[in-house]
């Protein structure tokens, strides 16, 4: 190649890599934008909907492994918490942490914003 199709070539490159410098950076996903992406294939928000994983309708103060038309693995049955939101929180880092023996095969959601989101989310899904 040549010096003069090289620099033809160079400079829609690098125009294009500034434009990527400049662009603000995205604002923190909504918490409803993070359920759908971790949570939605295994839970629901809507009451009475089971998936692969119970209902979350309402588990921010339910107590753990309580919906009676779900079987829970043994390691969540024992568990024995309310879903506070810190208790969430706990569980979201690293549910395995949490409650060794869980079924729940998730690694959590390891940024602090974003488990946030979805705890508040969570309390208030139609919002």
């Amino acid at each position: 190649m040549s010096l003069r199709n090289s620099r033809s070539l160079a400079s829609p490159v690098l125009a294009t890599l500034a434009c990527f410098m400049f662009v603000p950076a995205a604002s923190a996903d909504s918490g409803s934008a993070i359920f759908k992406r971790y949570c939605s294939v295994c839970h629901s928000v809507e009451e009475g909907k089971n998936k692969i994983g119970p209902s979350l309708a309402g588990v921010v103060g339910r107590h753990s492994a309580s919906i009676e038309t779900f079987s829970y693995s043994s390691a969540m049955k024992g568990l024995g918490v309310v879903w506070t939101p810190d208790n969430l929180d706990k569980f979201l880092t690293r549910p395995a942490s949490m409650v060794p023996g869980t079924m729940m095969a998730f690694p959590g959601v390891k940024k602090d914003d974003d488990r946030k989101a979805l705890i508040e989310y969570l309390a208030n899904p139609g919002s």
